[in-house]
């Protein structure tokens, strides 16, 4: 006699063009997964504006892990803390889509490992992220990434406003920075997780160097990235196709949530 598995319980920490794509994915159906709960600043405005074909609660951020097994992280990278430790606090799982952040709050690491909670990073745009962790357990001797995207993706980045960085007046490929992903993490947290998560699953962001071009002339997001290791070297490029409603991150984003979503779930795994 067979049973089946229990529904994955997911909830969503913000409700902005990645969440709403997530949602609208799971309300329409993944296998042993089911959308329960939103977390979102304004309850009301959020409970009138969508309609899912199950039943969702709508709740605030702080409470959302009262509601589920699993949070998603969409919201701005800066409430990650304030998502997170609710969440690792009760042992339970958070899937992070802000990467970057995690390099500016290290101890949530160390939460999840005192109560037994588990930080998970959507792969994303990371083309080979499997193979980069399966390299990771051998010696990894360089690691380099070159990301372009066009200009107006960079709006309001940090480094790019401290920097007095005129966007607009660029009109061919200009490189904007150069330096360590753990340097770039804060001056462009909402651009750069494909980075952070490389380096995190690779030779940490200290040792993960990086070139960030603002460029006119190309229409997606790319990064270009080569990594000398003991067990293989790897060459890959992704050109990631921005969001409509945000450019700053790709459509895939969404699509990765939703596969590790699947992934905890399915009786046949494939990937690391």
């Amino acid at each position: 006699m067979s049973t089946s598995s229990p529904v994955l319980r997911v909830g969503i920490a913000g409700f902005g063009a990645i969440g709403q794509s997530i949602a609208a994915k799971l309300d329409a159906g993944v296998p042993g997964v089911q959308l329960v709960a939103l977390g979102v600043r304004d309850v009301e405005k959020a409970r009138n504006a969508y309609t899912f074909a199950q039943p969702v609660t709508y709740t605030d951020i702080d409470h959302l892990v009262e509601h589920c097994d699993v949070v998603v992280e969409c919201a701005p990278a800066a409430l990650l803390p304030r998502i997170a430790e609710p969440v690792l606090k009760a042992g339970k799982k958070l899937l992070v889509l802000s990467s970057g952040a995690l390099l500016l709050n290290e101890h949530l690491i160390e939460i999840a490992r005192e109560h037994g909670g588990q930080i998970i990073v959507a792969t994303g745009a990371l083309l080979g992220l499997d193979a980069v962790t399966a390299a990771a357990e051998g010696k990894i001797n360089e690691v380099r990434m070159v990301s372009r995207k066009p200009p107006r993706g960079f709006a309001g980045a940090p480094y790019v406003v401290q920097n007095n960085i005129d966007l607009d007046a660029i009109t061919e490929p200009t490189m904007i920075y150069t330096g360590t992903a753990r340097e770039a993490a804060s001056g462009f947290p909402a651009n750069l997780n494909v980075a952070v998560s490389l380096s995190l699953a690779g030779a940490g962001p200290d040792r993960t160097i990086l070139e960030i071009w603002a460029d006119p002339t190309v229409t997606r997001n790319i990064h270009r990235i080569e990594i000398d290791a003991e067990a293989a070297k790897l060459s890959m490029e992704i050109q990631n196709i921005p969001s409509e409603s945000n450019p700053r991150t790709g459509r895939i984003t969404a699509l990765s949530a939703v596969a590790a979503l699947r992934k905890m779930v399915s009786p046949l795994r494939i990937g690391t």
